[in-house]
C-alpha cells in the first residue's frame, strides 16, 4: 500500500492492512497490535521485546498510519541504513542522517522532511540533541518520536550513554509529541529511569516476554577453546554464526587460525579502520562471509535473521549483553545455538579489570552485574528460567532447550538447606551480600562479621559442614527460583520475596540441584533445523536466486526475502500471487518486484520433480 493511501485510513482495521499489503505479514505477534494503537492515538509508549520479537514494527506502522514524520533515534550508522533499505524495499519513503553523507545529500534529505515527502527518518543520538537540527524540526510535521535501544538512557542500563541521557529536554521543545521508547533488556529499574528520564506520561507500556523458545543455551567447560572451537564450528558448515571475545588480540588470533582451517571467517574490533569493519559487517551481511569473530563492537547494528548461532570464546560482563548478544541468533524464529566456553579465570580477569576503576556509582552497578553474569554461568538452574528470573519474568517450569536441561544434575530435598540460607539473610536484616551470607553460615571469624555482631546470630556456623562453593550455589539457585532477590540499587544485597515464607514456615517442599563444583563440560546440538519438513534442494535453488538478485540490486539478502519466508515457499509450494501473498514476508511490493522469478524456479523445480517420475 502506497503511504499516502494508509494515511488517509481511518477505520480500526488499518494496522492490520498494513501489515499485510506494506509489510507481507498475515498476523501481528503478541503485544505489538496494541502497541501500534496506542501508538496510533498519540499515546507515550514503553516497549519491552526480545531482540528479533518485531520492535520495529511498533513504531513503522504508526508512522504510516499517522499524519507527519516519525523520527527515530538509532546509535548506529549500520543499524540505520539496515532498516531503511529494508523500508524503501516494502515501498515506504524513509532516509537517515548521518556522518557519512555529503552536505548535498543532507539539504535534500532535509528539504524532503519539510516537504512531507518522507515517513521515517534515522537520525543518531547527538545529531538530534544539536541545537541546528532541534531548530529545523521546528519547521516539520512530527508524527512521532522513536527512541531505539533505550536503555542506554539509563545509568542503571549496561549500556549507559550519557548523549542518550539528554533526550528528555525534546519533551520541552515538542511537548505535544509522543515518544516511544524501545529496547529488548531492561529490568525494573532501568524501566523507571527510562520512563522518568525520557518525561512519558500516561504511557501505554509492553513488558514482552524474554523469552527465546528457539535459542539453546548451552555451556561448555572451557579446557582446549580454540579446538573445541573448530569442532562446533565443522558440525555448524554452512550456517552464518557469530563468535564473540573479550579482546582485540585474541579476535585477531582466532579468525587466523580459522581462515588458516579453510573456515570463511573475517575479524570486527573498533581498533580496525572503518572501511575495514564496514566492509567485514557488509560480507557477512550479504552471505558473502559466514563467521565473523568480533568484539562486543560488532552487533547491534546487525538485522540478519539468518544467523545460527553465536558462541562466547569468552563470559561476557553482563547478563544484559549476553542476552543481546546471543539474541542475534534465530532472528528469524528458527531453531538456533547460543554457545558459552566458560572458565573460572576469566570472570576472575573481570573482576581484576573492575577493580582498578574509579569508585562510583558506575563501578556499583557493573560490579553487580558481572557477578549476576557469574550465577548465570556457574547455574545449577534452567539457564532460561535464570535469564528469565533476572529480568522479572518467573518461569516455574524448566524450559527443556539448554544444557541443564539436557543433562540435568542431581537433585536433593533442599528444604532444610534453603531455610537455613533464607533465615541467615533474614538474621543479617536483608543488609549483605552472598558472600558476607555464606561467611555467615560457615562460621567464620573475620574481622567485618565480629564488627557486625554476627558470630552472636543463631545461624551463625549452622552451615559450617558444607564449602563456601556449595552456600553459594545454593544461594544462587534460591535468586534463580525467585525465593531471593538481589537489589542493584542497594549494593547487591539479598532480600526475601514474598514466596520465601511458605519455605521458611516448611509450607512447601523444594528440589535444588546438588552443586557441581567442577563445571561438566556438556555439549548439545540443535537437530531441529534438519527436521523441519521443506524442500531442502528447492530451498537452496531459492536461496541462490536470492543471492543474485541481492547482488544485482547491491542490498542483502535477508531483504529480498528472509530463510524463513523462503522455507516456507519450499514447504507450501505458492505458483500463484495469491498463494505467495500467503507467505509470511512477502507483501504486494514485494510480490511484483520478485514473485515471477521466484514462482518461476519453483514451478521449474515441480516441473522436474515429475519427469522424474516417469
Amino acid at each position: 500500500m502506497p503511504t499516502s493511501q494508509a494515511c488517509q485510513l481511518e477505520s480500526p482495521a488499518v494496522s492490520e492492512q498494513i501489515l499485510q499489503d506494506v509489510f507481507g505479514y498475515q498476523t501481528f505477534r503478541l503485544g505489538q497490535q496494541a502497541v501500534i494503537e496506542a501508538a496510533s492515538d498519540g499515546k507515550d509508549c514503553l516497549v519491552i521485546m526480545p531482540t528479533g520479537g518485531g520492535k520495529s514494527l511498533c513504531y513503522q506502522i504508526p508512522a504510516l498510519v499517522r499524519d507527519g514524520l516519525t523520527l527515530v533515534v538509532s546509535p548506529l550508522i549500520s543499524l540505520m541504513k539496515d532498516q531503511v533499505d529494508q523500508l524503501l524495499a516494502n515501498g515506504v519513503a524513509a532516509a537517515c542522517i548521518n556522518s557519512t553523507m555529503s552536505r548535498d545529500e543532507m539539504l535534500a534529505t532535509f528539504q524532503a522532511m519539510e516537504q512531507g515527502e518522507l515517513k521515517l527518518v534515522y537520525v543518531s543520538p547527538e545529531r538530534v540533541m544539536s541545537r541546528d537540527f532541534i531548530d529545523r524540526l521546528a519547521a516539520v510535521p512530527l508524527s512521532l518520536l522513536a527512541v531505539d535501544e533505550a536503555h542506554c538512557i539509563s545509568q542503571w542500563g549496561h549500556d549507559f550513554r550519557p548523549e542518550y541521557a539528554a533526550l528528555g529536554v525534546l519533551k520541552q521543545h515538542f511537548a505535544d509529541l509522543p515518544v516511544m521508547a524501545l529496547t529488548a533488556t531492561a529490568d525494573e529499574t532501568t524501566r523507571q529511569d527510562i520512563i522518568s528520564r525520557l518525561a512519558l506520561t500516561d504511557h501505554h507500556e509492553h513488558l514482552g516476554s524474554f523469552d527465546r523458545p528457539n535459542i539453546r543455551y548451552t555451556l561448555q567447560e572451557k579446557y582446549k577453546p580454540m579446538a573445541q572451537l573448530n569442532r562446533y564450528l565443522s558440525a555448524m558448515h554452512g550456517q552464518c554464526g557469530i563468535v564473540y571475545c573479550n579482546s582485540r588480540k585474541r579476535v585477531e588470533q582466532i579468525t587466523e587460525s580459522l581462515c588458516k582451517g579453510g573456515i570463511r571467517a573475517a575479524a570486527y574490533h573498533a581498533g580496525l579502520e572503518h572501511d575495514e569493519r564496514a566492509a567485514v559487517q557488509e560480507g557477512f551481511q550479504r552471505d558473502d562471509i559466514h563467521i565473523v569473530v568480533a568484539t562486543v563492537a560488532f552487533g547491534m547494528g546487525i538485522n540478519k535473521p539468518n544467523v545460527r548461532f553465536v558462541v562466547h570464546y569468552d563470559i561476557p560482563r553482563n547478563i544484559e549483553s549476553y542476552y543481546q548478544e546471543t539474541g542475534r541468533a534465530g532472528r528469524d524464529g528458527l531453531p538456533a545455538e547460543a554457545v558459552m566456553f566458560y572458565d573460572p579465570s576469566d570472570l576472575a580477569w573481570l573482576r581484576r579489570c573492575l577493580d582498578e576503576k574509579e569508585e562510583g556509582a558506575q563501578k556499583q552497578v557493573e560490579g553487580h552485574k558481572l557477578n549476576a553474569m557469574g550465577a548465570f554461568a556457574e547455574a545449577q538452574t534452567c539457564r532460561r528460567q535464570v535469564l528469565l528470573n533476572y529480568f522479572g519474568e518467573h518461569r516455574d517450569e524448566p524450559c527443556g532447550n539448554c544444557d541443564i536441561c539436557l543433562d540435568p544434575p542431581k537433585r536433593f530435598e533442599a528444604l532444610e538447606v534453603a531455610q537455613k540460607a533464607l533465615s541467615c539473610v533474614y538474621r543479617v536484616n536483608q543488609s549483605f551480600g552472598v558472600n558476607h551470607v555464606v561467611e555467615v553460615l560457615r562460621g567464620m571469624q573475620n574481622q567485618r562479621v565480629r564488627e557486625h555482631g554476627h558470630d552472636k546470630l543463631t545461624t551463625y556456623g549452622i552451615g559450617r559442614e558444607h564449602s563456601h562453593e556449595f552456600w553459594v550455589s545454593i544461594l544462587r539457585q534460591l535468586v534463580h527460583r525467585g525465593f531471593l532477590t538481589q537489589s542493584i540499587v542497594r549494593s547487591s544485597t539479598l532480600q526475601l520475596t514474598e514466596k520465601a515464607r511458605g519455605i521458611l514456615r516448611g509450607e512447601l517442599s523444594l528440589e535444588l540441584a546438588v552443586p557441581r563444583l567442577d563445571t561438566t563440560a556438556r555439549n548439545a546440538k540443535s537437530d531441529k533445523l534438519a527436521n523441519r519438513q521443506y524442500d531442502k534442494k528447492l530451498f537452496a535453488k531459492l536461496r541462490k536466486l536470492r543471492k543474485a538478485i541481492a547482488d544485482e540490486e547491491d542490498l542483502p539478502p535477508y531483504v529480498v526475502f528472509n530463510d524463513a519466508s523462503l522455507m516456507e515457499m519450499a514447504e507450501s509450494l505458492p505458483t500463484s500471487a495469491s498463494e505467495m501473498l500467503a507467505v509470511n514476508g512477502v507483501g504486494h511490493r514485494k510480490l511484483e518486484k520478485y514473485g515471477n522469478v521466484f514462482m518461476e524456479v519453483i514451478k521449474d523445480h515441480l516441473t522436474a520433480g515429475e519427469e522424474l517420475l516417469y
